[in-house]
C-alpha cells in the first residue's frame, strides 16, 4: 500500500471502527488506507466512471453521485466522519457541501491545496496561473473553480461558526508550523458545529 502523509494525518483523527463517508473518493485509496489502519466501515461517493471502476476493483463500497446535488438520500448523523479530500476547490457550492457534510456526519475533514503558498504567489506575480504538485492543471483544463488559502478557510469557518477541532498544514511530507499560509502546500481541517 502506498503511504501518503496526508492519509496518515487523516487516519490519526479518526477513531478505530468508525463509519466514514469519503466525498469525491476517486479510486478509493483513502478509504482503503482507513480500512487497513483504523478498521473503518465506509462508503465513497464518486462521479467519475474511471474512479468508480477503480473503487470496485479495490473492494471499496462506492456510490455514483454528483456532490453538487447534495446528500439528501443520506440521513442526518449517519456517519462518524465525512471527508472531502482535495476536492473542495472543485466544488461550485462550497458552503452547501460543507453544510451537508456536517449534517450527515458528526465531524467533517476537509483538505485542500493552499493557493497562498509562496510559489503559487510567485507564479502569479510573473503573470502565470500556478501549476504545482498540488495544483497540477493548466488554467484551461483545471477542474478547480474555487481556490482558497489557509487564511481564507480560517475566515470561512469563523463566519459560519464552525469549530476547528484540528488543523494541520503540510509542505510536502512534513508539517508546516512557521507561516503556514505562506509556506504550506496542503491544508487539513477537522471540523464540527
Amino acid at each position: 500500500m502506498i503511504t501518503r502523509k496526508d492519509f496518515e494525518a487523516i487516519s490519526q483523527w479518526i477513531k478505530p471502527n468508525a463509519s466514514v463517508l469519503d466525498l469525491g473518493c476517486g479510486d478509493g485509496a483513502l478509504l482503503t488506507h482507513l480500512q487497513a489502519t483504523r478498521n473503518t466501515i465506509g462508503y465513497g461517493i464518486e462521479n467519475d466512471d474511471a474512479g468508480i471502476l477503480q473503487c470496485v476493483a479495490n473492494g471499496v463500497n462506492v456510490i455514483q453521485s454528483n456532490l453538487e446535488s447534495g446528500l439528501k438520500e443520506i440521513d442526518d448523523g449517519a456517519f462518524d466522519y465525512v471527508i472531502l479530500s482535495q476536492t473542495l476547490q472543485a466544488m461550485k457550492r462550497t458552503e452547501a457541501v460543507v453544510d451537508e457534510m456536517l449534517r450527515v456526519g458528526r465531524e467533517a475533514i476537509v483538505t485542500f491545496p493552499n493557493f497562498g503558498y509562496w510559489r503559487h504567489r510567485w507564479q502569479i506575480v510573473n503573470g502565470r496561473m500556478p501549476v504545482s504538485d498540488n495544483l497540477p492543471y493548466q488554467w484551461y483544463d483545471t477542474p478547480n473553480v474555487h481556490m482558497c488559502t489557509v487564511a481564507d478557510f480560517d475566515v470561512f469557518c469563523e463566519q459560519r461558526k464552525l469549530r476547528v477541532l484540528s488543523r494541520l498544514v503540510m509542505n510536502g511530507e512534513r508539517e508546516q508550523t512557521l507561516m503556514p499560509n505562506l509556506l504550506g502546500t496542503l491544508a487539513l481541517y477537522r471540523l464540527t458545529r
